[in-house]
């Protein structure tokens, strides 16, 4: 049996919506782009047709990658989630960073939806895993590149 991947159902939406995308508006137009540098001729030295194959494979290689990791799935529904203020996969945690007085705000999530810009840390990150299991109140203490780094955890969210 094949482990189940964790992942929010926000995040297997983007999923689904990038997987409808490719296959509704770029596949279709890379097909038309393969046709149209196929009139021009000679294949062999048609760059325009090497390209669009080139596009080709890599989208059909995007599609298969995103319907294996819909697939292999769990999907978890964070609204839904009640751990009592702990911080689980899916909780949204405001921090403190101690030694700067910075406030960060990250969701922890599973690695095939983590980007650190838009504030979702994979679940096996470091900070995630400091994190994990403690409350509003408590202090995570993190080992970073740069040394170690404590963070206190100010609210947890549900959402």
């Amino acid at each position: 049996m094949t482990a189940r991947t964790p992942i929010t159902a926000k995040g297997a939406e983007r999923l689904r919506q990038e997987l409808q995308r490719l296959k509704s508006v770029e596949r279709p137009r890379v097909i038309q782009a393969i046709a149209e540098a196929r009139a021009h001729g000679d294949l062999r030295e048609n760059a325009e047709y090497q390209a669009a194959r080139e596009q080709q494979a890599f989208i059909e290689g995007r599609i298969s990658e995103l319907e294996a990791q819909l697939a292999s799935a769990q999907i978890i529904d964070v609204s839904r989630l009640d751990a009592g203020g702990k911080v689980v996969f899916g909780a949204t945690v405001d921090l403190i960073d101690e030694e700067t007085g910075e406030q960060v705000t990250y969701q922890i999530v599973g690695d095939l939806e983590a980007d650190i810009a838009e504030g979702r840390i994979a679940i096996s990150s470091p900070i995630a895993r400091a994190l994990i299991g403690k409350s509003e109140g408590d202090i995570a203490t993190v080992q970073a590149p740069r040394g170690e780094r404590t963070f206190e955890i100010v609210a947890v969210r549900y959402e």
